[in-house]
C-alpha cells in the first residue's frame, strides 16, 4: 500500500488518501467528513449536477465528470499516493430512471470501463462502490441478505447491477480489488451539520415528508396494496453518518476484508414502513402529518431490509442511530440549508 504507517491505539494503521467521486454529493461529502475526521486525507471529483462546491471545496477538489478520462488521469498524477477510491458518482432518482433509461445507463455504467482503466493504469488497485440494495428480490419475510437473488426492477438499480459486474469481472482479470456496498435507504445528516442532503425537491420518503410540511400540504404514500403489515412499502432507513463510518471501516480494513470482490449490506436490519415513518416523523416534529394515498409510481418496490451480520463481521460495524434521530437531523439540516444555497 502507498501509505505512511502511524502508531495507533489497534497497533500500525496506514495513513491512508482516498478520492471520492461525487464526493460533492449527500452522501459523499458525509462519507468525506468521516474519512478527514478518521484521519484519511480526501481528494473529491465531482461535476456538481447534483453536488454542491461548498461541499467539496472543503477537500482537494476537481470539477469535472468521472467519465472525463484526461482529467482523473490528472488527478492522479497530481495526487499519485492515493490509495483507494470511493466511487459515489453516479444518477439516483428511480422514476427519473424510468423515464430516460438511457441517460441512467450513459452516466452510471458507460463511462465505467475508462474510469477503471485510468485507475488501474494509475496503479490504484482498490475501489469502494456505493451500490444499492434496489437490486434485490425480498423473500417472503422481506429480509434480504448477500446471497438473496437479484432482481433489478428499475433501470437505476440495473445500472448499478451491471456495474457490480463489470467490478467482479475486472477483479478476476487484473490486481483490481472491489468492495462493493449495497445501501438501503439514507437518512439525516451529517451530526455536525456540516454537510446534507443538499436537494431542495428530493424525491425519496423523508425528503418529500420535509417537503410537504414546508408547504403545508398533507404526504402522498405512494403505493398502499403492498404484502406488508399496513399496505406501505417498507424500507430500512439508515443513517447517512452510520453509512459513512462504515466506508471508513471498509477502507481501514480493505486488505483484510477482500483478495478480489466482495458484497456488503449496509442497513440497521430493521424494517419500517412508509406509514411509520410518516408516525415517526409525526412524534419528532410534535405535530401530525397528514396522508393522501396515491398509486405506486413506475419503478416503485415492496421494499426489504437486511441482516447487517456480515458487515458485522467483516467491518465491526453496526448502525448506532435511530430512524427518530435520523428525522431530527434531516430537519435540522433542513432548516440550515436555504441559507447555505442562498450563499452559493
Amino acid at each position: 500500500m502507498i501509505g505512511v504507517s502511524l502508531m495507533g491505539r489497534s497497533g500500525w494503521i496506514w495513513a491512508m488518501k482516498v478520492l471520492i467521486t461525487g464526493g460533492a454529493g449527500f452522501i459523499g461529502s458525509t462519507i468525506a467528513s468521516a474519512c478527514a475526521d478518521a484521519g484519511i486525507e480526501v481528494v473529491v471529483l465531482d461535476d456538481l449536477s447534483a453536488g454542491l462546491r461548498a461541499f467539496g471545496e472543503r477537500f482537494a477538489f476537481y470539477q469535472g465528470d468521472y467519465g472525463d478520462r484526461e482529467l482523473v488521469r490528472r488527478v492522479f498524477a497530481e495526487h499519485p499516493e492515493i490509495d483507494a477510491v470511493v466511487h459515489c458518482a453516479a444518477s439516483i432518482v428511480v422514476p427519473e430512471s424510468m423515464a430516460d433509461p438511457l441517460a441512467y445507463y450513459a452516466n452510471n455504467v458507460a463511462k465505467m470501463p475508462g474510469f477503471l482503466t485510468e485507475v488501474l493504469a494509475a496503479g490504484c488497485g482498490r475501489v469502494l462502490f456505493s451500490s444499492t440494495a434496489a437490486m434485490y428480490e425480498p423473500g417472503a419475510d422481506l429480509v434480504v441478505t448477500e446471497e438473496s437473488p437479484l432482481n433489478p426492477l428499475s433501470p437505476y438499480a440495473a445500472s448499478k447491477s451491471m456495474v457490480e459486474r463489470m467490478l467482479a469481472d475486472t477483479t478476476v482479470a487484473t490486481d483490481l480489488r472491489v468492495i462493493s456496498l449495497r445501501y438501503f435507504n439514507p437518512i439525516g445528516a451529517d451530526p455536525k451539520l456540516r454537510t446534507g442532503l443538499q436537494l431542495t425537491k428530493p424525491s425519496h420518503a423523508l425528503g418529500l415528508l420535509l417537503s410537504a410540511r414546508a408547504e403545508g400540504r398533507p404526504f402522498t404514500v405512494t403505493g398502499t396494496d403492498w404484502a406488508t403489515r399496513d399496505g406501505s412499502g417498507l424500507r430500512d432507513y439508515i443513517h447517512v453518518w452510520d453509512l459513512a463510518l462504515a466506508h471508513v471501516a471498509a477502507l481501514l480494513r480493505f486488505d483484510e476484508v477482500t483478495a478480489g470482490y466482495e458484497v456488503i449490506n449496509l442497513g440497521t436490519g430493521t424494517g419500517t414502513t412508509v406509514f411509520e415513518l410518516v408516525q415517526a416523523f409525526s412524534e419528532v416534529t410534535g405535530e401530525e402529518m397528514p396522508v393522501v394515498l396515491a398509486p405506486a409510481r413506475p419503478g416503485d418496490v415492496i421494499g426489504c431490509c437486511t441482516s447487517a451480520a456480515k458487515a458485522e463481521r467483516l467491518l465491526g460495524w453496526r448502525a448506532q442511530h435511530t430512524v427518530a434521530q435520523g428525522i431530527a437531523d434531516s430537519l435540522a439540516w433542513s432548516a440550515r440549508l436555504p441559507a447555505l444555497l442562498e450563499a452559493v
